[in-house]
């Protein structure tokens, strides 16, 4: 606990400790309570003790900020106005939580604003593939994971503690060797009713036949802005699905299938999945998803309706190369501050629409292999963005054995590598597609994971990274919270 060297000038003021008048040392509380306004009540001491010290110093008796004591051992002045900014600047009072999913369990990384020590928790779910894993952005506490086994299938876990303590949402058993998963929340069933208007049972095939749908695992979840009981699930065959009771059941917005090029989509060689999710922060009915490998979608109407946007993208592999489906998306990002921006890394080539999606344009530029699968932008600066260049297709690797990030400070074709702290030898490991991501602190923090099982961190908007965790399993996910 700090405690503020007591002076003549305190006790002059009434600033005694209560239950000790005579005592040295006067607590927090004591001038708390004689000088905060009670609008003010809210404040925390911290942010009333500093205000005070800094503008009103004679109360404690100094011409600058006051000495503080932390058990009893002088420390510097803290309260002076041109500390508090720099504490602000450098994120000493938030906190920043990374949440990693690997093939082998998930891991909770936990540091200060400052970003230079870590603590880590896992592996959680041990031994299962976490393909996601991510908080509410409506209540920072509630993270929700994708639990998946080629044994037992699908499983939805939920913390509503900060990834201390889980379950399985409803309070069903967890499966054992032998049983299936159990619960309505483990229960994700392709809509086929009248209702949604064209029922679909089949999907195109690696050959070009139809074949069944059939769902296998939830890839990606994204919870609502606004509600932390609402959650959107990407699923593979590709479907998206929707909870609104804390994922204990979910229900397919079968609109999407159903907006007629569905039969259509075929796998790609990772499935057919539905990887990406993005809700605009700026209008609630508005939703992108991106498919691999059918494109890139959009509705305007909360889910009942869908279009393809992927007018401008190439693809020379297929019959038709610019068709209006069959493009093999990775992965697309959007600052929220303009979400009407989207850059997207196809299975080759970058891209970028600035008219939601409506047209696209390649912006590779200089980048050593436009192949890939990350991309993200920085958190307030919507004009750089983050990619992780793949040597091709087959090689499923960082060219020239040098793990690099490339950023582009012009919202593409200009690229810079940075490479500050990253082994720039005899390096061979993949970063995929949900394994990056930024915090909002200042300077932007950004965060990814490899396949070889390293988690990096930047503190400074990626001029420099080290590494938060090493030898984890192969790494699926990375997402970030930033905390009060």
């Amino acid at each position: 606990m700090l405690i503020f060297a007591q002076t003549d000038n305190m006790r002059k003021h009434g600033l005694q400790s209560p239950d000790k008048p005579d005592n040295r040392t006067c607590p927090v509380s004591a001038f708390y309570k004689a000088f905060i306004e009670p609008e003010r009540l809210g404040d925390s001491l911290f942010e009333i003790a500093s205000e005070l010290a800094a503008t009103r110093p004679e109360l404690f008796g100094f011409s600058r900020g006051p000495q503080v004591w932390e058990y009893n051992v002088a420390a510097s002045s803290m309260f002076d106005s041109g500390h508090l900014r720099k504490l602000k600047q450098e994120g000493t009072m938030s906190k920043v939580r990374v949440l990693v999913g690997t093939r082998k369990g998930a891991f909770i990384l936990m540091s200060d604003g400052k970003r230079e020590r870590w603590d880590v928790s896992g592996p959680h779910f041990a031994g299962w593939e976490l393909y996601h894993v991510k908080g509410s952005p409506a209540d920072p506490n509630r993270i929700y994971a994708s639990q998946s086994s080629g044994w037992f299938g699908q499983v939805i876990q939920r913390s509503s503690d900060g990834g201390k303590t889980w379950e399985t949402p409803g309070g069903e058993v967890m499966p054992t060797p032998g049983a299936p998963p159990a619960g309505q929340s483990n229960k994700f069933v392709y809509d086929a009713s009248p209702a949604t208007g064209k029922p679909l049972t089949t999907h195109q095939w690696y050959d070009g036949t139809q074949h069944p749908w059939e769902f296998k695992r939830v890839w990606h979840l994204e919870p609502s802005l606004t509600d932390p009981d609402t959650v959107y699930s990407g699923v593979e065959d590709a479907a998206l699905f929707r909870t609104t009771d804390g994922a204990q059941t979910w229900h397919e917005l079968a609109g999407l299938r159903g907006h007629g090029t569905g039969p259509n989509w075929q796998p790609g060689a990772g499935g057919l999945c539905l990887h990406t999710i993005i809700l605009d922060p700026k209008d609630p009915k508005r939703m992108f998803v991106a498919i691999s490998a059918a494109g890139a979608f959009r509705t305007d109407d909360g889910g009942k309706t869908w279009r393809p946007i992927n007018r401008g993208l190439h693809s020379q592999y297929i019959p038709d190369p610019n068709a209006e489906i069959g493009h093999c998306v990775h992965h697309v990002a959007m600052n929220p501050s303009r979400p009407g921006v989207l850059f997207m890394q196809k299975h080759w080539d970058v891209m970028r629409s600035d008219n939601a999606g409506d047209s696209w344009q390649e912006v590779s530029g200089n980048l050593p292999s436009d192949f890939g699968f990350v991309i993200d932008v920085h958190t307030h600066e919507p004009d750089t963005i983050y990619v992780v260049p793949i040597k091709s297709d087959g090689e499923h690797f960082v060219p020239d054995g040098k793990l690099r990030v490339y950023r582009s400070r012009t919202g593409g074709n200009e690229w810079e590598a940075l490479t500050k702290g990253l082994p720039q030898a005899n390096c061979y490991v993949n970063v995929l597609r949900d394994a990056m991501a930024v915090d909002s602190l200042d300077k932007c923090g950004v965060y990814f994971g490899t396949t070889g099982g390293q988690v990096y961190a930047s503190a400074d908007a990626g001029d420099t990274w080290s590494p938060i965790v090493r030898d984890l399993p192969a790494v699926l996910s990375v997402e970030v919270q930033t905390l009060p």
